[in-house]
């Protein structure tokens, strides 16, 4: 390895330096506060765990993300958490045990194996809230609400929101009794949002004619409101809870639109965490961003295997993306102190820190000067006293 290679990163491994650091702690903070005064309490949950505790209930996807190691302690295998999302659902049933509805928030590092197609990146902070104990609309409702004013404080604009139902896709496949292997080809075609291989498997799979053409206008159903009259059009055979499902969505979408300025979009063929989601789901984009920059949904009887099973819903963000979002924060500015050793030079920099300003005082023989350091104002000895002053440009160097 040559010197130039060490400075090399594993793909998809980032540094975060300044500014983007500081936006990201601010943004952090500012997001933290938010659930705090909606009552979510922060929880940190560890870096590793156990594999049969950290990928119960996950799914293929987790396991493939999920960097594996051997605990030099006991010889299990353990893994680095690549979704916090399942470590909060343990917590929330095994750790914490409490009765009724809990609210619980994160931001933590993650580390995945390959890029989250959806998320992007191996090295995400994650930030979300879960919400446990409660199965009603409220809970999914508050939730939304949640992820689009976490994105407003992240400085988004035109969000773009996408909703969808996990429930009615799994009510026609048990309709339809498909193999493990029929229902693995439908929800690839599906997921390629292809029309014609979707036609092609649904031939091949589906016998019965009313729920080939329920699974073909799976596909088709994705726009605005007029998307839930037509799905209920299209699927008045369907078994009943693919009806409760889109009364769900209906409720959620008149509620969304009438209370954020946000562009609605339903697409009932949207399978992404299809492992885990059991009802509503969403995701959030705003324009410039291939990827959503907020997804969750429901996620019904997490606890399961810990002996509690729970409804649950929740989303997730990476803070990195998040703070991206806006152009780089104004310079916050900051006061220039000279290398001086004076007493009262000392005391005028401890008054002004004291008092929130961002004083940055010069070392002996600094070549650097206030404009390098960010800094709009100076401190001078004027009147007996030392004062800030504004900084020119003539002045700034």
């Amino acid at each position: 390895m040559t010197i130039a290679d060490r400075w090399l990163l594993p793909d998809g491994m980032d540094e975060v330096l300044p500014p983007q650091a500081s936006r990201m702690e601010e943004l952090r903070r500012g997001l933290l506060d938010l659930y705090y005064r909606w009552g979510y309490e922060q929880v940190m949950p560890p870096p590793v765990e156990f594999l049969d505790s950290l990928l119960t209930g996950t799914g293929t996807d987790l396991d493939l993300q999920t960097f594996k190691l051997t605990d030099q302690l006991t010889g299990r295998m353990m893994g680095a958490s690549a979704d916090v999302t399942p470590q909060v659902a343990r917590m929330d049933a095994h750790s914490l045990r409490r009765q009724g509805p809990v609210r619980l928030c994160y931001c933590t590092n993650v580390l995945r194996a390959k890029a989250d197609q959806h998320q992007g990146g191996r090295s995400p902070v994650q930030v979300g809230v879960e919400l446990f104990g409660h199965a009603g609309l409220e809970a999914d409702s508050e939730i939304i609400h949640l992820a689009l004013a976490s994105l407003e404080a992240a400085g988004a604009q035109e969000i773009h929101l996408a909703l969808g139902h996990i429930g009615i896709y799994r009510a026609l496949v048990e309709a339809a009794e498909l193999s493990a292997a029929q229902e693995s080809a439908l929800f690839a075609a599906l997921a390629l949002k292809s029309p014609g291989q979707l036609a092609l498997e649904v031939e091949a799979s589906v016998s019965d004619p009313g729920l080939r053409a329920m699974f073909v206008a799976l596909g088709e159903l994705h726009g605005d409101a007029s998307v839930l009259s037509l799905a209920r059009e299209r699927f008045a055979s369907a078994p009943a809870s693919v009806m409760t499902a889109l009364d769900q969505l209906d409720a959620l979408y008149r509620e969304v639109s009438a209370r954020f300025d946000v562009s609605l979009y339903v697409d009932l063929a949207e399978l992404r965490g299809y492992q885990y989601h059991t009802a509503m789901m969403f995701a959030a984009y705003v324009p410039g961003y291939g990827q959503a920059l907020a997804k969750g949904g429901r996620y019904d009887d997490s606890g399961r295997a810990f002996g509690r099973a729970r409804p649950a819903t929740g989303f997730s963000m990476d803070l990195k993306q998040l703070a991206s979002l806006a152009a780089a924060s104004a310079t916050p500015g900051g006061i220039w102190a000279p290398a001086e050793q004076d007493e009262a030079l000392k005391h005028a920099v401890s008054r002004l820190r004291e008092q929130g300003e961002r004083v940055i005082q010069a070392l002996p023989g600094q070549r650097t000067g206030p404009a390098e350091h960010a800094c709009d104002r100076r401190l001078e000895f004027i009147d007996g006293r030392w004062q800030a002053t504004a900084l020119t440009q003539e002045t700034s160097a």
